[in-house]
């Protein structure tokens, strides 16, 4: 993934956006959205396939000088706590809110308070949006004992750095996350 200030040190903007378009129009790069494009991978069955969702939100992110952070079903997901994969991608942004279509893939930036983005790119903040997409009811022990194998011990740990971020509800499974650790 890169965008067109990525090569702002080797030319003027408009220099770098002609070359970008003549490598689009040849087919060695790919446009994904504007302002976004990336080197197309082809699978012998499958044809051409998708870049991950993440990596073209980062990519928005960068380009925007903004910060993201996985929410809903996709940051369970990427913790493993659900096998659900969802259609759309939502993060949260301190940027402003966009849905971007990529294939069959939609993403979606949705703006946020700034509290909710104290602990975006970290573990605490991943961890805070996957347990509210499965709600209190649903943190079973075989879920946590998932974390603890999954999650290294120096991860866990700094999970009490962030604990003021996270709902109430959550302290105790933070605490029992950052305590299991050896």
């Amino acid at each position: 993934m890169f965008v067109p200030t990525d090569f702002l040190d080797v030319g003027g903007r408009e220099a770098v956006d002609v070359v970008l378009h003549r490598l689009v129009r040849r087919g060695m790069i790919r446009r994904l959205a504007r302002g976004v494009y990336d080197f197309p991978k082809e699978h012998p069955v499958l044809g051409p396939l998708a870049p991950p969702a993440e990596a073209v939100a980062r990519a928005l992110a960068g380009r925007d000088r903004t910060r993201i952070q996985p929410t809903g079903a996709y940051a369970a997901n990427a913790l493993g706590l659900s096998e659900q994969v969802p259609a759309k991608a939502v993060f949260l942004t301190d940027g402003p809110t966009r849905t971007v279509k990529i294939g069959p893939t939609t993403i979606q930036l949705r703006r946020t308070t700034p509290r909710n983005m104290e602990a975006a790119g970290r573990l605490s903040g991943l961890l805070i949006q996957a347990l509210r997409e499965l709600g209190r009811d649903h943190v079973t022990s075989a879920r946590l004992e998932h974390l603890k194998r999954t999650i290294p011990a120096e991860e866990r740990r700094r999970l009490l750095e962030d604990l003021r971020l996270a709902p109430t509800w959550m302290h105790p499974i933070f605490r029992e996350l950052a305590g299991g650790a050896p």
